[in-house]
Formats: structure tokens, sequence, C-alpha cells
């Protein structure tokens, strides 16, 4: 496990119990790659005809294991995922991509299948030479570790910075049959949706075929993971995966709109929803959780961009860190996003408590509970824009004095 010297104050009491998924298992184990005293090496393995869905950072930067996963994704088919934390393998040539085959190759020995059917995941420094001698050596003590209920150890062993291992689960019903939805992510700096910035680690029961699972995925994580940014850099390595393992024996739906999955996908999006939640809970130096709400935009996308651009601004994040209701930062930060804005309908409130409205300040604020707002772990943001029919949700943490200690001394 790692060694946590200060737990973020927004983090859950405890892992939640999240039951077994037929068909999958998770193995873990301390192979030295950068950290000492804990474990920094996972292997998730599917069972014979799991199909997966993923989504995977724009950076035209990208790491060598996404570039990877995008090659085998078409494929749709999945045996197993090998996870190291404390070092991304990225921007290292040939020698990147090789080591990600040489792990693909060694897992698929081990476990009887392709190299294609394995994913690779990295998540830590960029730009240094991955140990991959040290994770293929381990492949077989990782195989002969597997347990159906290692989830809550595989979530420790993939962080970095972050504070807490981060889990969640649903369950739903397809055609009657009770299916599970659970997963795993990890993030906590260079956290700004275009994708998502993280490692996340979805596995269901259920039986999707993989077309449909893609447009389930896609759909969830653009109202989960692309709504959050903690610090506004987008990571080289963030990569979703969702694998059905097909264990359940539900009926088969016929598309991604087949009335079967109305509660699986409600499920599904419960599980991509909270983890996104966990990890700007877990945004370095995070001391407050912030929704900000847009409405009256001309659209849904336009209310995104404001919401974003909101949530991005360091004069706003820090007037929260503060507990200042100083809206004339939000105001500056509606401006700045370009988007068109109705003067004359503009308003901003704290928590309910409406602190401008109609394009002007409220005469004679009471500012007493706006302050007692601030003042919380849960800050609540909403702003008018117009008349339109365009809204959005978006969620992003204070900035603190703590963002700075933790990324100074990131490589020490």
């Amino acid at each position: 496990m790692a060694k946590i010297t200060h737990r973020s104050p927004l983090a859950p009491e405890r892992f939640p119990r999240v039951p077994a998924v037929a068909g999958v298992r998770f193995a873990t184990l301390e192979a030295g790659i950068r950290y000492r005293g804990r474990h920094d090496l996972t292997l998730i393995e599917l069972a014979p005809g799991t199909t997966v869905a993923g989504v995977f950072t724009r950076s035209t930067t990208a790491g060598h294991p996404v570039l990877w996963c995008r090659r085998i994704l078409p494929h749709g088919r999945a045996r197993a995922v090998i996870v190291n934390a404390g070092n991304a393998n990225v921007f290292r040539g040939s020698e990147g991509d090789a080591a990600v085959r040489a792990e693909a190759e060694a897992v698929g020995q081990a476990l009887g299948c392709a190299p294609e059917e394995v994913f690779v995941a990295s998540t830590g420094v960029i730009g240094e030479r991955l140990p991959v001698e040290k994770i293929t050596s381990r492949v077989g003590d990782l195989v002969a570790g597997l347990d159906a209920g290692g989830i809550e150890a595989a979530a420790w062993a993939i962080m970095t910075t972050d504070t807490f291992p981060k889990g969640a689960f649903a369950t739903a019903a397809i055609g009657g049959v009770p299916v599970t939805v659970a997963g795993i992510a990890k993030g906590s700096g260079m956290i700004a949706p275009d994708m998502a910035t993280m490692l996340a680690f979805v596995v269901t029961d259920a039986t999707v075929p993989a077309p449909v699972l893609q447009h389930l995925l896609s759909v969830g994580a653009d109202a989960s993971f692309n709504a959050i940014t903690v610090d506004s850099d987008t990571s080289t390595s963030d990569t979703l995966l969702l694998f059905a393992t097909g264990r359940a024996r539900n009926p088969e739906p016929a598309g991604a709109d087949d009335p079967l999955l109305e509660g699986f996908r409600t499920a599904l999006q419960t599980v991509l929803t909270d983890l996104a939640h966990q990890v700007v809970k877990d945004g370095e130096g995070a001391q407050k959780f912030i929704a900000v709400t847009v409405r009256g935009a001309e659209s849904d996308a336009s209310a995104r961009r404001i919401g974003l651009t909101i949530a991005n601004s360091p004069l706003v994040k820090t007037a929260i860190a503060g507990s200042d209701a100083n809206w004339g930062r939000v105001i500056m930060a509606v401006g700045k996003s370009g988007e068109p804005v109705a003067m004359d309908r503009l308003g901003v409130a704290f928590g309910g408590h409406v602190v401008a409205r109609a394009g002007a300040a409220v005469p004679d604020l009471d500012e007493a509970p706006v302050a007692r707002h601030l003042a919380g772990r849960e800050i609540a943001i909403e702003v008018v824009v117009g008349e339109g029919r365009g809204a959005a949700t978006v969620w992003t943490c204070d900035l603190t004095h703590g963002y700075i200690d933790i990324n100074a001394d990131y490589r020490s």
C-alpha cells in the first residue's frame, strides 16, 4: 500500500465493499519500479470472451501504453490488463513501444492468449525509461496471486500522488438477470477533461457486445470524467477501460438503445460519476469539492465550456480556498470563456444564495449565509448566462498551497 502522510479531507470514510465480479481476478505486488515499501504492479485477469471498450487521452504526446491500447481496441476482446505505477512510459521512442509489447507478450504467454488481448497502462513520471524487466520478470508471480476479491488492493497499487484508493460499484438487471458493475480509478493531479485525466478500470459480468459497450462508455465518460478538472493539465496517459465478461448470462442487447439496458446504463453512469468525483475530491492539496452549474446558455456544449472556464480559473479556485465570496472572479471567468452571454441576464449564486442577478450585484446583500456555505467542504457555484436552454454541471476543487508542495517535489 502507498504511504499516505495526509489523507484528503474529502475522502470517503472507507473503500466500498465491492462484490466480486464473475470472470475477473486481481493481483498486485511490489516490483520496485519507483516506489519502495508498497505495491506498484497490478494484473487484472478477464475470462475468455470478455468484450472491451475504451476511451483515451486526446493528447498529441500520448504515452506508449495508450498507443498500444488504441491499436488493439478495435479487436473488441480482452483477457487482461497490466498496470504499473511510478513510471508513465512516455516519450521514449521505439524503446517505449518495445517495452509495452514485452509486457503484453509476457502476460499473453502466462495466460495463454494473444498479446493483442492484453491491455497495458502506466502512470507516473514522464520521459524516464521504464524498467520493463522488473515487470516481465514478475508476471508469473502475479498470475499465481490472482484473487477474485483483490479489487481494493488493485486500487491501492495503481496510485501515485493519490491519498486514498478509489472504488465504486452498482447493481442492475438486464432482462431480469442481475448484473454488477464495479470500478477503480487513480488520479489526483494533471486532471483536465479531454477524455479525462487518470486511469480507470471498470468491470461487469454482463453480456454486452463490444460496439454497444463502446457507445455506452463514450456517453458515460462524457458526462463524468469529461466534466471534471483539477488543474487544467491533460495527461499523456489517460485510460478508461470497460470490460464485460458475459458471465451473468443475461439476454444479449440488440443495440445501445435496447430497453433491456436501461438499468445497466444507469448503473454504469453511477459508477463512472462516483469515480470521477472521487478523483476531484483527491485533487492535489484539495480542501473543497466544487460543483459549477451553468444554465441559460445557447447550448449544453456552450454551458460546459463556460463551466470549465470557471472551474479552471486559478483566481476562482483560490477565492474558494479562502472562503471568499468574490463573485467578480466568476464573472471574469464567464467572459474569458468567449461564449455568448446576455449581460442583462447574468447572475451568480453560491450554494443557492444569489449574489448577482440580471447583470448587477444584489443590493444590501447579507453575506453571512454565503460565508457559511463557503466555509464548508462542498461548494456550489450557480451561474445564469441568459435565457437559452443549454445547461451543464462540472466539478473541480479549490487550489491551495498543498498543490504547489506536491508538484514542486514530484520527482524528488
